[in-house]
């Protein structure tokens, strides 16, 4: 085998195994029908006969909780990626643009969140977000507040837990893409008379979309399916397909129902990598 051949197997070879044969799996559990037995479903094949139907994904069309699970989880995950993208820009701009030692070190607080437990770091909101947290306490001592403000079991609250979990993921393509910037670019804009707002607008940000486009992506897909975020600081009327997912998997026990949400969940989050990956600008060859 060729090194050309080799290095496209192995991505070829860890992609089948996990995505493509579990995602098989997956596809023919939600065209079975939910069974007391173990599996808790029916074969899909009674010798060479297909058992299978689609009863499941109209079932999904025609119950109001999985189409408004859906529209609720691509909001948050849409609001969410707009607040990282406003947010991680200016900072992968600054660390982009900044000197040796003090990129490095900057560069190494981003990555340092990344260290510690995702769970803890969600836990830790929790404490500043409650009635007695950090932040209510904070603007009660000052005298901005009389009463503790309700952050906490909101969506208030998960758009903050993922936007804080995934502002890493939207800085650092953004920084890769920034700091091979020609910066002679941006020299000629001002020479021709451009002020800073134009040549932001007319170079700066048309020549880093590839890495808007990768940290949106980043931020977006993982955002849709979340379920340990909202589970922990959103309330019960913040719905979410990953909470879904997990309810109809481990509560209910209806595999093939959990089944075909999963595999209408997947095509949402590839519909849009698709966009995305077509808005690209390709390569010049």
């Amino acid at each position: 085998m060729s090194g050309r051949a080799l290095v496209i197997a192995v991505p070829l070879v860890w992609l089948t195994v996990f995505f493509v044969i579990p995602f098989i799996v997956v596809l023919q559990i939600s065209l079975t029908d939910a069974a007391i037995a173990r599996p808790p479903y029916t074969p899909l094949f009674d010798g060479w006969t297909f058992m299978g139907d689609l009863e499941n994904y109209s079932f999904l069309l025609s119950d109001p909780l999985y189409i408004n699970a859906y529209l609720s989880s691509l909001k948050i995950a849409l609001i969410s990626t707009a607040f990282a993208l406003l947010i991680g820009y200016p900072m992968a701009y600054y660390i982009a643009r900044a000197e040796e030692p003090k990129r490095s070190l900057l560069l190494m607080l981003i990555i340092l969140p990344f260290w510690t437990s995702f769970l803890l770091r969600v836990y830790a909101w929790i404490g500043f977000l409650s009635q007695n947290g950090v932040i209510n306490n904070t603007l009660m001592s000052l005298g901005i507040i009389s009463e503790p403000i309700v952050m906490l079991q909101s969506d208030f609250a998960v758009y903050i837990g993922i936007v804080y979990t995934y502002l890493p993921f939207m800085i650092l393509p953004l920084y890769a893409n920034l700091v091979k910037l020609d910066v002679s670019l941006l020299e000629a804009s001002q020479d021709l008379g451009a002020g800073p707002v134009t040549t932001f607008f007319r170079i700066t940000l048309p020549l880093s979309l590839p890495g808007v486009i990768a940290g949106s992506m980043l931020v977006f897909i993982p955002a849709i399916g979340e379920y340990v975020i909202p589970a922990l600081l959103g309330g019960p009327d913040t719905l979410m397909i990953g909470k879904v997912l997990w309810t109809e998997f481990f509560n209910n026990r209806d595999w093939p129902v959990a089944s075909a949400v999963a595999t209408v969940m997947l095509v949402v989050v590839v519909l849009p990598i698709i966009l995305l990956r077509n808005a690209q600008p390709k390569d010049a060859s």
